[in-house]
């Protein structure tokens, strides 16, 4: 299965372990200069009914990807092991 970065970007991930919708990818991190994914990038849930942003991201490991469907990617993680800070300031928008 062959899938590129745009049709990524428009797909929700859902934890399997107990059906939390994390977001949408955001972003890929790709090992230089092999050009392998290590891990998907989604922005952490957003603050005050997102006026506020948020100030941390789930990177998600490319091996607990379970699935890779048409609409969802299926991860096997837990989302607090996952979450970490995003560098920036980030306070309003």
């Amino acid at each position: 299965m062959s899938c590129r970065f745009t049709e990524l970007r428009c797909k929700e991930v859902i934890c399997v372990s107990d059906g939390q919708r994390l977001g949408f990818v955001s972003d890929v991190l790709i090992e230089l200069p092999d050009g392998h994914i290590t891990a998907i990038v989604v922005p952490g849930p957003a603050k005050l009914m997102g006026l506020v942003d948020c100030r941390e991201d789930y990177i998600i490991p490319w091996p607990c990807i379970q699935r890779i469907g048409p609409d969802i990617v299926l991860v096997e993680t837990k989302p607090n092991d996952c979450r970490v800070p995003r560098g920036g300031k980030g306070f309003l928008f």
